[in-house]
């Protein structure tokens, strides 16, 4: 074949084009090579999200090319955002560190006035959770509160962490709307240190715990019944705790708007093991991410894994969980309004 000289600069354009399209890609698979990926974990060591995050931790490098090795740190506070404000502003935005936050430091910002964001968690690129599940409340054995009904007749102390945390704003969310007459005591680390509270009767109990977290922790208490499961906190019932009698949240509230507001809160269950990329890592890299946690949901080793630590797995991908959190902050302003109120303290 003849080619002119026009012609040959031409295919040879052609050909440039076709090698830096192609080489794109390959650069982006190459780039995890002989790398490790800081996995930043928002709890103390030993809590529900930290069990979660290291089983995947440790299965995850092998569903991303180059095999990078993972190395977990936990950064608690703020439940949760102290990490998230790191992956925000201090992390590399070049993919080689990943987050493991609370479902409520995403919808924070959007139910919190008393302090400024230091981010903005519909900007941070969500690589997919691990499991969406059901919260609970629940007394200990030695508790006089055996049941939502007595929660509502009776006072109730309730342990719980930090403004922002699941047990904090679960516990007021249940009093406010459905009028449970829980007493909060914030301040505890996360829920090992609630735990011993409750063993050592400083506590009756708390609130916004997920069962998949409660049975993977304490797979004792739930099977000697050493706790009351007082009510399920979620969209649908869970069927495990429908067999065991405990009732749903929404049976017990009254008021239209505030089954609005609950709903707006708990919709934050979708993701209930979210985990996150910084704002600025490139698409390519992004896709690689999520294309290994979403291989990672189906590793037959993986779910041998989370299966001997009693943890759950009903994935959710990247995309979904990054709809959810924007369709989120598209929430009308009375309804956010309300869900505010219904997660703080009584005036």
């Amino acid at each position: 074949m003849r080619f002119t000289t026009s012609g040959a600069t031409a295919l040879g354009a052609v050909l440039a084009l076709s090698a830096a399209v192609t080489a794109a890609p390959a650069q982006a698979q190459d780039f995890y090579a002989g790398k490790q990926i800081v996995f930043m974990i928002g709890s103390d060591v030993g809590g529900g999200y930290d069990i979660y995050a290291r089983a995947l931790g440790r299965h995850l490098g092998r569903h991303i090319p180059g095999n990078p090795t993972f190395v977990p740190r936990n950064q608690p506070g703020a439940g949760s955002g102290t990490a998230a404000a790191y992956i925000a502003s201090v992390a590399p935005k070049d993919g080689t560190t990943i987050g493991a936050i609370f479902p409520g430091v995403i919808i924070g910002p959007l139910l919190d006035d008393r302090t400024q964001p230091l981010f903005d968690p519909t900007k941070f690129n969500y690589l997919g959770s691990a499991d969406s599940g059901t919260r609970v409340c629940v007394t200990y054995q030695n508790s006089k509160i055996k049941n939502f009904d007595d929660a509502q007749k009776n006072r109730v102390v309730m342990g719980a962490s930090a403004a922002g945390g699941s047990t904090r704003d679960y516990a007021f969310m249940n009093r406010n709307a459905a009028g449970a007459q829980f007493e909060v005591v914030s301040g505890y680390k996360g829920t090992a240190d609630i735990f011993l509270a409750m063993e050592r009767g400083e506590v009756d109990g708390m609130c916004g715990l997920d069962w998949t977290s409660l049975k993977s922790q304490k797979p004792d208490w739930v099977r000697d019944k050493k706790i009351n499961i007082l009510v399920q906190n979620g969209i649908d019932a869970e069927p495990e705790l429908e067999k065991l009698g405990v009732p749903t949240l929404w049976g017990y509230i009254k008021s239209d708007a505030d089954k609005k507001a609950v709903e707006m809160v708990v919709s934050q269950q979708i993701f209930g093991r979210p985990y996150i990329a910084p704002p600025g890592v490139t698409p390519e890299r992004l896709k690689i991410l999520r294309s290994a946690f979403e291989a990672t949901m189906k590793d037959p080793d993986f779910l041998s894994d989370a299966a001997k630590s009693r943890i759950d797995i009903a994935p959710s991908s990247g995309e979904r969980v990054q709809d959810v959190v924007e369709k989120l902050y598209a929430t009308p302003k009375e309804t956010i309004k309300r869900a505010k109120e219904i997660i703080s303290p009584p005036a």
